[in-house]
């Protein structure tokens, strides 16, 4: 029937202190990051897409040690960086075009996309060059566009040997 004692009304605070100091490790562990922050670009910028071939033939040796898709990949990077207030997409096409990036101003994501590019003979996928068809699809990136440039930049080592749309009606439609 005694009164309890400070002490051991408090004898379970050390525990509890030690729990709330293991909750707030592993918060801080995790890195919890909250932005509600946006970034307003000023500026007059053009639109960009790059349509860049990944045939076969692009595994030429013509730049060594590098063959002509990192050869291409490099200067596409340098391209990159130079760049500031213009949105840049990605198209790669080989029998095929895909695409790899719509117009972003995320160079970092866009650069990281292109490292991890690869020859149309590493991926498994059907060989040749479909010019037109990587033309059009670079078209069908910028067609909702507004700016008020738009550029398709081509990069290819070839003449066209494949694909449904012909290089010419493709520039005609660009």
């Amino acid at each position: 029937g005694l009164p309890a004692s400070a002490r051991l009304r408090l004898r379970g605070l050390p525990d509890a202190i030690r729990l709330v100091i293991l909750v707030l490790l592993v918060i801080a562990v995790a890195r919890p990051q909250f932005s509600r922050q946006r970034e307003m670009i000023r500026g007059r910028g053009v639109d960009i897409v790059l349509a860049l071939d990944i045939s076969g033939s692009m595994a030429s040796l013509d730049f060594e040690p590098q063959n002509r898709l990192e050869a291409a990949k490099q200067v596409i990077d340098g391209f990159i960086t130079e760049r500031e207030y213009d949105r840049i997409g990605l198209v790669v096409f080989a029998r095929d075009a895909f695409s790899q990036s719509p117009p972003t101003f995320d160079y970092d994501t866009l650069r990281r996309l292109l490292g991890e590019i690869e020859l149309v003979t590493d991926l498994g996928i059907e060989d040749g060059t479909a010019i037109g068809q990587g033309v059009a699809q670079a078209l069908a990136m910028l067609q909702d566009s507004e700016a008020r440039s738009r550029v398709v930049i081509l990069l290819t080592d070839g003449a066209n040997n494949a694909g449904k749309v012909d290089p010419l009606t493709a520039g005609q439609a660009a």
